[in-house]
């Protein structure tokens, strides 16, 4: 971020810079614009000029950028022409070489995609989120309950990040005392080497995640001979559709698991409190009708955006907004782009705790990606919200928050903080 501007001139710069800039000139990839939060002034230009646009840069090569609502939900709904498979280059803008590419269900189309995704959805089973409740509620209260009154901390280390982790934690029956490396590994494996501050080089990234599939794989030789558990690893390591996977195949599994049970929720933690912060209001509304966690719990999900975007292939010659796509070309759905286009959603650019339809929203993906833990992130961000309210009076936003460098993950790093009895 230019240290020599407030966040008012910063807005305003680039607010001018966007509707400035020629159309061919404007990337929307730039993982700074994400860490000044300015992104959205570029989204906006596009939508309304371009809103199914080709660029080009060294680092991605050319793709295009789906940023209008409806056009990103036919690109999500129709996986037999844009392709999700890691064989056609995944969900990352970034064509790793083929060697390099790391294979989980989400990076893959049907029928692998549906028999791998089954295997772990019982996780998320109405039964078993039901059993998880009094669990989450207990952390959440507990934590809630070590945090100081009147004193500054970061809520992204002391709230976001521990609630998370010990979900993580609980969800692969992984020892509690080690549980950070969890979140460690969730950040290196959407980390850019050498640009995010996370990971310095390509190699140290990797000798990272092979300490986390170390790690696993002996989790997985604990488990693999005993009675199916009910924990990710157990049913990994039981599932037919997945007890045969290569090392390589069960690191990119664990790390979609990782980092879809982390990212989501973690950064939406943090963005509710700066959502309510910024808007008076509607934190108003909020206390004297607590009944809206209900609607607000969504609202922030779409607010946040957790995940900007996500990448396909076209297997196809064909068409989109008016624009002839390519059979190889790629396209990535920016899904905060779409969460802010005033023709689907009703004054997107607010923050409005009681919207009518307030699940309209792209943050958990459409089709058959969309995030199978959408439930129980929800579930963890009412639970937060509905032991945050009766313990604190105001959570104070006391110093500018720190957002992660990344186009991938919209998330923060820092948000300091003060709480009022």
């Amino acid at each position: 971020m230019r240290p020599t501007w407030t966040s008012a001139e910063l807005q305003r710069h680039a607010r001018d810079e966007a509707y400035a800039l020629p159309l061919h000139l404007i990337d929307v990839s730039k993982p700074r614009l994400f860490e000044e939060d300015t992104i959205g002034h570029y989204f906006e230009r596009l939508r309304r000029d371009d809103p199914v646009h080709w660029h080009s840069n060294d680092y991605y090569g050319p793709f295009w950028s789906v940023t209008r609502y409806q056009d990103i939900m036919q690109v999500d709904t129709q996986h037999g022409l844009f392709s999700s498979d890691w064989s056609q280059g995944g969900i990352s803008l970034f064509n790793a070489p083929m060697d390099e590419r790391l294979q989980m269900f989400i990076a893959m189309d049907p029928p692998k995609h549906d028999a791998q995704r089954k295997s772990v959805s019982p996780i998320v089973a109405p039964g078993n989120l039901a059993a998880l409740q009094a669990t989450i509620r207990q952390r959440t209260a507990d934590v809630l309950d070590s945090l100081p009154l009147g004193q500054t901390f970061n809520w992204v280390e002391r709230v976001s990040i521990e609630l998370t982790t010990q979900m993580l934690a609980t969800l692969f029956d992984f020892p509690f005392e080690d549980r950070r490396l969890l979140t460690r590994w969730s950040d290196v494996a959407t980390s850019v080497p050498g640009t995010d501050r996370i990971t310095e080089s390509p190699e140290a990234r990797s000798a990272e995640l092979a300490q986390c599939l170390a790690y696993f794989t002996r989790l997985w030789n604990e488990r693999v001979n005993r009675p199916g558990g009910h924990d990710l690893v157990s049913m990994l390591a039981h599932s037919p559709a997945t007890r045969d996977m290569s090392p390589r195949e069960y690191l990119g599994n664990l790390l979609l698991l990782i980092v879809g049970g982390n990212d989501t929720s973690r950064n939406s933690m943090s963005g509710g409190v700066l959502a309510l912060f910024e808007h008076p209001q509607q934190a108003a509304k909020l206390r004297a009708n607590p009944a809206l966690i209900e609607s607000m719990v969504p609202e922030i999900i779409r607010w946040q955006t957790p995940l900007p975007h996500m990448r396909r292939t076209a297997l196809a010659d064909t068409e989109l907004a008016g624009k002839s796509i390519k059979k190889g070309d790629k396209l990535a759905m920016w899904y905060l782009s779409g969460n802010r286009d005033a023709t689907a959603i009703d004054d997107p650019d607010a923050f409005i705790i009681d919207r009518p339809k307030p699940r309209q929203h792209l943050s958990f993906g459409f089709g058959i990606h969309r995030c199978v833990g959408n439930r129980l992130a929800e579930m963890q961000l009412r639970i937060l919200w509905e032991e945050v309210l009766p313990r604190f009076s105001a959570i104070e936003v006391v110093g500018p928050p720190q957002r992660t460098k990344s186009n991938f993950v919209r998330g923060f790093t820092e948000l300091p903080v003060q709480l009022r009895r």
